[in-house]
């Protein structure tokens, strides 16, 4: 059974080696320099001091088997109303669902957060990550095309989206 929880200072050793994983044998994440472990600590100290954020593990057997967090979006305030997803699973992980166990909690708490968008960016080609997006409600909303360049390559990051509340906050026009 995969239990999903809030991470503690402890985990932060194992999202480090998922992380690091991707960033040497993969294009999904852009960084190209493993992360020290004071990098990570750092990260965490400043991303998770915003008590809308959340960091979360998925934990089979005690062992560490993906972890998904939300962020800013962008820093701006006025993207304060928007948030970016993000979800790994260990590289030696073959249970299925992790991911989307790992979003749908992570959905569960953005939306108690009252945000009115969340974000994703897929690097291209990656149909699974693409299929688990669609799956849990984003929509493709755009493609940068060759934006981001790993092993003498170019990459396409696609941006996804998904309505998390969908009332406008503007006031409707009165009739003329």
């Amino acid at each position: 059974m995969i239990t999903i929880r809030q991470a503690a200072i402890g985990d932060l050793y194992f999202i480090n080696a998922i992380y690091n994983h991707y960033i040497e044998h993969s294009a999904i994440t852009f960084d190209v320099e493993p992360w020290p472990i004071s990098q990570r600590l750092q990260w965490c100290q400043t991303v998770f001091k915003e008590k809308r954020h959340t960091l979360l593990v998925a934990v089979k057997d005690d062992t560490i088997i993906g972890f998904a967090y939300n962020s800013a979006f962008k820093l701006k305030e006025a993207y304060e109303s928007s948030t970016e997803l993000t979800v790994y699973k260990a590289p030696n992980c073959n249970i299925k669902g992790v991911g989307r166990a790992l979003y749908r909690q992570l959905l569960a708490n953005v939306k108690q957060h009252n945000y009115h968008r969340a974000y994703a960016w897929v690097t291209l080609p990656n149909e699974a990550s693409m299929h688990l997006h669609k799956g849990l409600g984003f929509n493709d909303v755009g493609t940068m095309a060759q934006v981001g360049k790993k092993f003498d390559q170019f990459h396409d990051v696609a941006l996804l989206e998904k309505v998390i509340n969908c009332e406008s906050s503007l006031e409707e026009e009165p009739a003329a």
